[in-house]
């Protein structure tokens, strides 16, 4: 198990806003892989919407989740946390070393997993939703004829594109950013499960396979899902 860090000289300890079912889930993993302390404040679902709870707005304005506080104004976003975290407590772990091809690649995929990966995949879990939702008789065909339309037309030749890209950039290095795991390879992890729940995600990409297969082994990841519980993506 690593080592506990703390901060230097103080005792505070990280506070995770962890919102079940969701991407708070890789910042607790990220939080192991790096043995820091940290504590969970609990949110669920509506069990009706799937939305976030009202109270985690009084922690941020929009609601959301992963957001953290440590000592200050709280932190949202992904990518944004996890520069705060490998920057602040990282000590030169998981991330590759200013100025090299792999920090460039290791910057690159920390934002396209939320800035270009994520879009198609939320897009198909809305229009599927859309399919089944409560809805007068007489709009229901439109509106299916509407969601169907767009996931087969754009949506999911999108993630088809997407996902035959990983593959491929997976067959340059055993990891992301390239042969050492970082910090990139957890915020690829929310896209690529949720590909895997939704996104028709399974062994014809044998290289993005074996990468889920890998980080689910990790001791660190299973310590995140022992203390973040049930970890289930919306499909």
């Amino acid at each position: 198990m690593p080592e506990r860090r703390e901060s230097i000289g103080e005792s505070r300890v990280i506070t995770v806003h962890h919102l079940s079912n969701s991407r708070s889930q890789r910042v607790l993993w990220l939080l192991e892989e790096l043995g820091v302390p940290y504590e969970i404040k609990r949110y669920e679902r509506d069990p009706v919407t799937m939305l976030a709870p009202p109270a985690l707005r009084a922690v941020h304005p929009l609601g959301k989740a992963p957001v953290i506080t440590d000592d200050g104004p709280a932190i949202a976003e992904s990518g944004a946390i996890v520069d705060y975290l490998v920057e602040r407590y990282g000590a030169g772990r998981l991330v590759p070393a200013p100025g090299t091809p792999e920090r460039l690649r290791y910057t690159y995929w920390l934002h396209y997993a939320e800035g270009s990966a994520m879009p198609p995949l939320l897009m198909k879990l809305i229009f599927t939703r859309l399919k089944s939702s409560k809805m007068p008789f007489f709009a229901r065909p439109v509106a299916r004829a509407i969601a169907d339309r767009a996931l087969a037309g754009f949506v999911e030749p999108q993630i088809e594109l997407h996902l035959d890209y990983l593959e491929a950039e997976l067959g340059k290095s055993a990891w992301f950013a390239g042969p050492e795991f970082s910090a990139a390879d957890i915020q690829m992890s929310f896209p690529l499960e949720a590909a895997a729940s939704r996104g028709g995600l399974d062994e014809r990409r044998p290289r993005l396979t074996d990468f889920l297969q890998r980080i689910h082994a990790r001791p660190a990841y299973q310590r995140a899902l022992e203390r973040g519980g049930k970890y289930e993506l919306l499909r």
